[in-house]
């Protein structure tokens, strides 16, 4: 799969390889500022002149980008003078330049699309902030600094990799993985399982899930992302089990109002009280019983918008195995990770399974017991 491609992803086996990706990625992207009305969209489909004219590009793009775009978001773009490929990561910042939304546009011909931005992105005098990186137009972001900050990954995981060194010595790195939407890495901290997980393991324990506690480990997924995506965050995890569990909310740099690596920098000292908190709520649940725990796993579920196939699925699997007795809320919570397995192994894109798995960690801050109606409901 060439890099150039929308749909190019990779994964890394260590932690000096991440990095070098980043760090040789920051060399070769560009970030250039324009004003917003300078910026001109082209159609590039089957039916334009441009998809066979490689001569019209920037120096350096391939024809396997142009097929690329013909066969995916089919617009290019002009910045400063030079023809891009626009990758399909840049289509909502596109539209939030030119003002414009709704579900009709990506129903449009390409010409007719790439008329409507010219004639709105015309009207703004403000600034815009281009990314432009593996030959194509990857962003373009308000040229503001105060709605857009650029936090560089190779420095957020630098500085990640020392504070985690600092409070969690003896860590490791588990894997990582990259595409043009995101960047993730996960962390364990073996050494500190005791220190972070003791009275939980012990509640295991106690109902019987000893196998389970054993293998259980704290650790955190560290994800951004530079196309607006994601904001530079990190999560407490609970790994061990077959998919990691997301413990709560994340610690997180928003890309705007100026911020600096080293706001992220500070804001990972919140880190270890954070997670604390997290585990004594996920104790918290394993205390609280539900008369209707299938109700209640359907509402929640309902309630974060869970992918309707996959959580159809993972609630019938709960009412086989549980068969309408009541369970803890801790019960259904781990039911909902099923979701996230079901999800694995319909090769669902990892940016989408890292969104449903924030999603999912909100379950543990819920009023469990407003779910827990005998009235049944419908997905």
């Amino acid at each position: 799969m060439q890099q150039c491609q929308d749909n190019f992803h990779e994964t890394f086996g260590s932690f000096l390889q991440i990095l070098d990706c980043h760090q040789e990625q920051a060399k070769n992207s560009q970030w250039k500022r324009c004003s917003v009305r300078s910026l001109r969209i082209l159609p590039l489909d089957e039916g334009s002149p441009l998809a066979d004219d490689i001569s019209a590009f920037a120096e350096g793009t391939t024809q396997e980008a142009i097929d690329d775009t013909v066969l995916g978001l089919g617009l290019a773009i002009r910045v400063d003078g030079k023809l891009y490929p626009v990758r399909d990561t840049a289509y909502k910042s596109l539209l939030d330049r030119a003002k414009i939304s709704g579900s009709v546009l990506p129903k449009l011909s390409r010409k007719t699309l790439a008329d409507v931005l010219n004639e709105c992105l015309h009207m703004f005098s403000s600034d815009a902030l281009v990314l432009i990186r593996d030959e194509k137009v990857s962003a373009v972001h308000s040229g503001d600094a105060r709605d857009y900050s650029i936090l560089p990954i190779d420095e957020l995981l630098t500085v990640l990799k020392k504070k985690l060194d600092e409070r969690f010595p003896g860590g490791e790195y588990k894997e990582g993985y990259r595409d043009h939407s995101v960047t993730s890495a996960t962390f364990t901290f073996p050494r500190q399982r005791e220190e972070l997980l003791e009275t939980y393991i012990k509640l295991l324990e106690a109902k019987g899930q000893k196998t389970i506690a054993d293998r259980l480990v704290p650790g955190i997924r560290f994800i951004t992302s530079d196309t607006g995506v994601a904001s530079a965050r990190v999560s407490g995890m609970i790994m061990g089990r077959q998919i990691p569990i997301r413990i709560g909310d994340c610690i997180a740099v928003d890309h705007r109002c100026q911020k600096k690596v080293e706001d992220f920098e500070i804001a990972l000292d919140q880190l270890f009280a954070q997670f604390s908190d997290n585990v004594k709520k996920l104790n918290e649940l394993m205390e609280l019983e539900l008369e209707f725990p299938v109700n209640a796993m359907t509402r929640v579920c309902k309630k974060l918008a869970m992918p309707k196939k996959a959580a159809i699925e993972a609630i019938a699997m709960f009412e086989m195995a549980n068969g309408g007795a009541p369970a803890t809320a801790h019960d259904v919570f781990m039911a909902m990770q099923e979701i996230m397995f079901i999800l694995k192994t319909q090769d669902t894109p990892k940016s989408k399974m890292l969104a449903v798995e924030e999603n999912m960690a909100r379950a543990l801050f819920m009023d469990w017991k407003s779910f827990d109606l005998a009235k049944g409901v419908d997905y």
